[in-house]
């Protein structure tokens, strides 16, 4: 009888060098005209709300923690209220979560 592996998606245990390594790259993303661009259209990415440019935090949709990069296609600009809920999770993770504004509307 095989034994069956367990798996993870998106487990990863990253060294601290390079979640250092990520953050840093982070920083410098949000220094791009790129970036900027992105948060002058105010509104976040998971509840489609609007927000001032100032109020608006990037989130790493595969968290670093979970061994996502810190790239154009693996950040968006979210309120606060949502980076606080989603934390370290996948969005597919709290999906109960991003339906409740479906719920409200």
């Amino acid at each position: 009888m095989k034994k069956k592996k367990h798996i993870q998606p998106f487990a990863y245990d990253l060294g601290e060098d390079d979640q250092k390594r990520e953050r840093h790259k982070a920083r410098m993303l949000r220094e791009s005209q790129w970036w900027k661009r992105r948060l002058a259209k105010g509104v976040c990415h998971y509840c489609g709300r609007p927000f001032p440019p100032k109020d608006l935090t990037m989130d790493h949709i595969v968290p670093i923690s979970r061994g996502g990069q810190s790239t154009k296609g693996n950040v968006a600009p979210c309120c606060k209220e949502c980076n606080n809920a989603k934390k370290q999770l996948l969005p597919m993770e709290w999906e109960q979560y991003l339906q409740q504004f479906n719920e409200e509307g």
